[in-house]
């Protein structure tokens, strides 16, 4: 589904330059991606840094899973193919809003390391910050937590190729960041997310 088709297409540089967005909004933009099971706090940290960063002058948003898939993403399933659309697309999405100067969180399960690491190419190419944190959780205490219910739907066989039970999920080798939301509060997890952020002085342009 990468594969471009499209002919007789130019890339049309702009008139500002990356250094100059980032002078305007006082903060270098990034792309911290959260993965992780179903259920392990991804969304929620993503939420609580975003709001924090909003609070205190920065410019943040969250790239959730589900609301992606309630537009740009609504034609795509959970087949193996359609994850790694799924967050080839995403992460071209992600690597617009960093360039734009804006902290981006990524809230993905992304579930396949060569997908992950795609994106990480993608941004290294670009001269964009790509920040991989796991927010590690056993699939017993998120199934325990199972806010919309799909451990038990998957159980019953109803939801087929779902990640952590009827599908692989490939942890991270070398995440910048790992939160082990078994211990910590989201808003804990948020903080060191930030701290991270700060010593990569990208709350400064």
């Amino acid at each position: 589904m990468s594969k471009t088709v499209a002919a007789n297409i130019t890339w049309h540089e702009g008139h500002v330059e990356r250094a100059q967005r980032y002078a305007l909004l006082r903060q270098r933009g990034a792309t911290i991606w959260l993965t992780g099971l179903s259920a392990s706090g991804k969304s929620t940290i993503a939420f609580t840094a975003e709001h924090l960063l909003v609070e205190s002058g920065r410019l943040a948003y969250v790239l959730d899973g589900d609301n992606i898939r309630h537009g740009l993403n609504r034609n795509l399933g959970f087949s193996p193919e359609d994850r790694t659309e799924n967050i080839r697309r995403i992460g071209e999405v992600a690597k617009l809003f960093a360039d734009a100067g804006v902290l981006t969180f990524a809230s993905f399960i992304s579930p396949y390391r060569a997908d992950r690491d795609l994106v990480r190419g993608a941004h290294r190419a670009a001269g964009l910050p790509f920040i991989e944190v796991y927010v590690r959780a056993s699939v017993e205490v998120c199934e325990q937590r199972d806010p919309k219910g799909l451990y038990k739907k998957a159980r019953a066989g109803q939801l087929p190729e779902f990640t952590g039970v009827s599908a692989p999920y490939e942890e991270p080798l070398s995440p910048e960041v790992v939160i082990d939301s078994n211990r910590l509060t989201p808003g804990d997890a948020a903080s060191r997310i930030l701290d991270y952020l700060r010593g990569l002085s990208l709350l400064t342009a």
